[in-house]
């Protein structure tokens, strides 16, 4: 069972020694194209780069190393959106011991997957964390298993701590720290390990809109950001949080995933959406002051069919790709004249579609609706704008 006591510095130092030789002390990398879009210096601690893909993988080692000797026989169980279960699965099986782990029915198929490949059952059921957390609850009745919570436990945070650890020796320059918040296990570790080596940081938590209840959020719904879909924090996580984080800010699943798309172009890091929350709560200037700013890249566990339309979406918005709808005469070679104005223009053609039937078209003509890859906006404007000036009607879709 969780218990109710914040773990202290000794605590989280302990946890250090344990996670020796296992956990990665992942890399902070500066970023020039970051820094000049926020206006201020931004450090990324990738997070990402972590055994499991996460920083969950502190914790859960943490958790089991301290198990007595029975409760390693009576075996584990976790309830987990992903990163969490992964990381149970990973630190059981390389420490021998059993593990179940129950994951919400529409957890992205790269996380089930990753998890039962690490050796641990995997049972799927319920549309939400929460009650992922119930059915993992009356297996520990029922098996007499240990419950390793993904947050609301004092052991698993001091191994989230531990992050805050490397933090204050990797960038002592940085003034102002941004952790992204799920259940708050995560920026409650980081903040107590901080805060009690340089009680002049600030620490900054992001949510995402969708589901932000300590951003003055009211309403839980579907966000790219699952990864720190909760409804409500732990009560021990909250009331560590209320002590040692200054503001929670949220941002917004567009936001997001303009930074998804951006860490990958520009730093070449691949980041899940709760990952990137961070990220985008400093490019979207929700994150005060103008000194130096790190931000956690908690993880990188995406889905990948997640990815492809986070990549369509992110870079149509960046004005890199274009979808327009237009008109031609229905006879010989007006596709072709269409196509070769598109080429002038340097627009890079990826896909084109003609409607005929079922659309109100005069008879004559038909419609044309293309998928353009271009430069960004500006490159989107000229085209448009020359298209028009040979006398198409054209309707700009994406």
């Amino acid at each position: 069972m969780a218990t109710r006591t914040a773990p202290t510095l000794a605590d989280i130092e302990q946890a250090r020694a344990r996670l020796e030789g296992i956990a990665r002390v992942t890399p902070v990398f500066g970023s020039e194209t970051f820094s000049r879009r926020a206006g201020r210096e931004v450090l990324l601690k990738a997070e990402n780069l972590q055994r499991t893909g996460a920083f969950k993988i502190r914790g859960a080692v943490n958790k089991i190393a301290t198990l007595s000797d029975a409760e390693r026989a009576a075996g584990v169980v976790a309830a987990s959106a992903g990163n969490h279960g992964q990381a149970v699965a990973w630190a059981a099986r390389e420490q021998g011991v059993g593990a179940t782990v129950f994951m919400p029915q529409d957890s992205p198929m790269a996380k089930v997957d990753a998890t039962r490949n690490y050796g641990a059952t995997v049972e799927l059921g319920g549309v939400v964390f929460e009650e992922a957390v119930v059915a993992a609850e009356e297996y520990v009745e029922r098996s007499g298993a240990t419950f390793i919570h993904p947050f609301e436990d004092e052991v698993v945070i001091a191994g989230q701590g531990t992050i805050g650890l490397e933090l204050a020796e990797q960038v002592p320059q940085a003034e102002t720290f941004v952790v992204p918040i799920g259940g708050g296990g995560l920026a409650a570790g980081i903040a107590l390990a901080l805060k009690a080596q340089r009680p002049d940081v600030r620490v900054v938590g992001v949510q995402a809109k969708a589901c932000g209840p300590l951003a003055g959020g009211t309403e839980f719904g579907f966000t790219i950001a699952e990864g720190i879909a909760v409804k409500q924090p732990g009560e021990l996580t909250t009331s560590i949080l209320r002590g040692h984080v200054e503001e929670v800010v949220a941002v917004s699943d567009e936001e997001i995933s303009e930074a998804i798309v951006l860490l990958l172009e520009r730093t070449k890091l691949l980041v899940e959406g709760a990952g990137a929350a961070s990220v985008a709560a400093v490019l979207g200037g929700h994150v005060s002051g103008d000194g130096p700013v790190c931000a956690l890249l908690s993880g990188g566990n995406i889905d990948p069919t997640l990815l492809i339309s986070v990549m369509r979406h992110g870079l149509t918005l960046a004005g890199r790709y274009l979808v327009v709808r237009t008109r031609v005469p229905d006879r010989p070679g007006e596709l072709v004249r269409l196509l070769e104005l598109v080429a002038m223009e340097r627009g890079n053609l990826v896909s084109v579609e003609h409607h005929r039937e079922g659309m109100a078209v005069p008879i004559a003509e038909t419609e044309v609706e293309l998928t353009l890859s271009t430069r960004d906006e500006e490159h989107c404007t000229a085209l448009l704008d020359a298209l028009r000036a040979q006398g198409y009607e054209v309707e700009r879709l994406r």
